[in-house]
C-alpha cells in the first residue's frame, strides 16, 4: 500500500474546453498513476484563460473530484496566455536574498504591465555563461559578472480568480505554475533523452504554447491565440451547425461525404496557420542561437492530432516530430486503467501530469 506524502499535490489542468486531473503516488518502485480523469466545460465558461462562469467551472471541478474519489484537496494548477510573462533575463550577479529584495525593480523594464498589477517569481539558472535572448540590452564584456534569471510574472487579477475558483470548489490552491513549465516537467520524466535541444509545442483549444529547451533549461517560450477552437468555429460557420455538432465533426464522429471537401480545406487552412506560427518562433530562436540545432519537436495538447498537423509540421520545419506521452514513465495498473484510453488521452494529459509532479514548498 502506498502511503500518500503530506507534500503531494493533485495536478489540475484547467483548460478552456476541459479540465484534466492527475494524481501520482511516489513509492520506492517509482511513480504510480493513482488517478486520471477529464471533464468537459460548456462553451465560453473560460475564454482565453479568463474565468467567465465561476460557479459552472467550480461545479465541474467538484464533480471531477467526486467521480474519481480523490481525497487529497491540495492542488497544483497553472495559467498561461497574455496575462503571463515568462522571460529569461540577464542581471548583474548578486546573492539570491539580495535579488529577492530587488527583483521588482529589476523586472520592471521587462514587464509590459504595471509592475504593481503583477505577482513575480524567479529562478536563478546560472551565473556567467553564454549570451541569451535578453542580452541585447547588456553591455559587451560583462558576461562573467552576469546571472541568468528565469522571470515569471502574472497579473494579480487572474491569479486571484484561479485561487478563488479552487477555494469555491473546496480545494486548497498550493502551487500556481505556468503551463510551459508543467509541460517541461512531464517531458523530462517521460523521455529517455531529456538532455539536448528540443521544442515543446502544446496545442490546446485556444492556445498554442511553444517552449524551446536545451539541457532542461528553457531558452524561449511563447503563447499564441491559436488552437482547436479555430477549427470548431470554422465548421460552425461553413457548415451552419451548432457548437456540439461542430465538435463532433472535428473529432471525426459525425460527417457526411458531402462535407469532406469543405472539412479538408478547413483543416488545411488552420493547420497551416499553426505551423507558420511555430516556424516563426523557431526561426527567432535559431537566429538567436545560430550554433544550436533543434533535435526534435515534441507535440502535445488535445489538438495535436488534428489530421495533417504533425506531418505538415515535420515537412515545413525539416525537424523530426514526436508525440509526448506523459504516462510513459509512470507505473500503471491495467486492472484500474484502460490502457487504450490512456494512450488516446495522453497528449491532453501532459500539463496535468507535470503539475502532479510538484510538491508543497518546492520552487
Amino acid at each position: 500500500m502506498v502511503i500518500p506524502s503530506k507534500n503531494q499535490l493533485i495536478g489540475l489542468d484547467i483548460g478552456s474546453h476541459t479540465i484534466k486531473l492527475v494524481e501520482i503516488d511516489h513509492s520506492k518502485r517509482g511513480r504510480i498513476l493513482k488517478n486520471f480523469g477529464v471533464i468537459g466545460l460548456p462553451q465560453d465558461a473560460i475564454v482565453e484563460g479568463s474565468i467567465k462562469e465561476m460557479e459552472v467551472v467550480s461545479s465541474a471541478i467538484r464533480t471531477l473530484f467526486s467521480n474519481l474519489k480523490v481525497k487529497n484537496t491540495n492542488v497544483a494548477t497553472s495559467i498561461s496566455g497574455f496575462s503571463v510573462i515568462v522571460k529569461k533575463i540577464i542581471l548583474n550577479a548578486k546573492e539570491e536574498t539580495e535579488l529577492e529584495a530587488t527583483i521588482q525593480d529589476e523586472a520592471e523594464q521587462y514587464i509590459p504591465f504595471d509592475i504593481n498589477d503583477v505577482n513575480l517569481d524567479f529562478d536563478i539558472l546560472s551565473v556567467g555563461g553564454e549570451p541569451t535572448i535578453s542580452m541585447e540590452k547588456e553591455k559587451e564584456g560583462e558576461v562573467s559578472d552576469n546571472m541568468e534569471v528565469m522571470l515569471a510574472a502574472a497579473k494579480k487579477d487572474i491569479i486571484d480568480d484561479y485561487v478563488s475558483l479552487l477555494q469555491v470548489a473546496g480545494l486548497n490552491p498550493m502551487t500556481l505554475d505556468v503551463d510551459v513549465f508543467a509541460l517541461q516537467n512531464a517531458f523530462e520524466i517521460s523521455t529517455d533523452r531529456p538532455e539536448g535541444y528540443h521544442a515543446l509545442v502544446n496545442v490546446g483549444a485556444e492556445e498554442l504554447g511553444i517552449n524551446a529547451i536545451k539541457d532542461n533549461i528553457s531558452l524561449f517560450s511563447r503563447d499564441s491565440s491559436y488552437g482547436g477552437s479555430q477549427i470548431t468555429e470554422s465548421i460552425m460557420s461553413d457548415l451552419n451547425v451548432s457548437f456540439e455538432e461542430a465538435e463532433a465533426i472535428k473529432l471525426g464522429g459525425s460527417k457526411t461525404d458531402g462535407q469532406k471537401g469543405a472539412l479538408d480545406e478547413i483543416f488545411k487552412s488552420v493547420v497551416s496557420e499553426w505551423v507558420q506560427e511555430i516556424r516563426r518562433a523557431l526561426d527567432f530562436v535559431g537566429s538567436t542561437y545560430p550554433d544550436e540545432t533543434i533535435e526534435r519537436i515534441v507535440v502535445s495538447g488535445g489538438s495535436c492530432r488534428i489530421p495533417g498537423f504533425q506531418e505538415y509540421l515535420k515537412r515545413e520545419t525539416g525537424i523530426p516530430v514526436a508525440e509526448l506521452n506523459p504516462f510513459a514513465d509512470l507505473i500503471i495498473d491495467d486492472r484500474l486503467f484502460d490502457l487504450k484510453y490512456l494512450s488516446y488521452m495522453a497528449p491532453q494529459a501532459a500539463v496535468a501530469v507535470g503539475l502532479a509532479l510538484r510538491s508543497i514548498g518546492d520552487k
